[in-house]
């Protein structure tokens, strides 16, 4: 990654997809890093399109990522993913929730939902690491771990160690809600382990 890094997270309402990159802001800030993020919500309590920017290095001027240079694109909707893979710079990557949530805007009839946006993704020639963080959500209980495995998916490809990322999802939530601590633990753990078993396979 460059000297400043770019991260990219897009998905729809009600995710925590502005809860996720927060988070990641925190993890940078704890090793003095210059954060900069901006958000933008279209009806976000009611599941339309999130999407926030997020850099981070030594010194940071402006907030918006210009098309073509993030490292990182986090989708948490892969048709969402699909829609702003323009982001990505040359050797980037994309780390997408493979698990389907149609927004109201397919369900209305005013937009068709795209078909296998990770393989078109991929027909683009980019590298897209997609697993159900949706279902692993599941399985651990509560749907809205979904966020922190996610978080955990990319833990691995930050400029520090992946336990500075776990910290600050557990700081985050142990100071309100103490029982939760251990299910983001295990969710966080969960997509580090989703997205290395997916890269081993493609």
């Amino acid at each position: 990654m460059s000297q400043i890094t770019n991260i990219l997270v897009c998905g729809v309402g009600g995710q925590g997809v502005m809860t996720a990159t927060e988070i990641l802001a925190e993890a940078a800030i704890s090793l003095g890093f210059d954060v900069k993020k901006t958000e933008v919500a279209g009806m976000s309590q009611r599941g339309g399109v999130v999407t926030s920017h997020l850099r981070f290095g030594r010194v940071v001027l402006s907030p918006q990522i210009v098309p073509g240079e993030a490292d990182l694109l986090i989708g948490f909707e892969s048709a969402e993913a699909l829609r702003w893979s323009h982001m990505l710079r040359p050797g980037g990557v994309a780390l997408v929730n493979s698990g389907r949530i149609v927004p109201p805007v397919v369900n209305l009839g005013l937009f068709d939902y795209p078909e296998d946006p990770v393989a078109r993704m991929r027909a683009l020639g980019l590298t897209v690491h997609a697993f159900d963080a949706t279902s692993l959500a599941l399985e651990l209980g509560n749907i809205r771990l979904g966020n922190t495995v996610m978080l955990g998916a990319c833990a691995d490809r930050l400029p520090f160690p992946a336990e500075v990322l776990r910290d600050a999802v557990l700081a985050r939530f142990g100071t309100r809600k103490p029982q939760l601590v251990e299910a983001n633990r295990e969710a966080f753990e969960a997509g580090r382990r989703a997205v290395a078993g997916e890269a081993k396979a493609v």
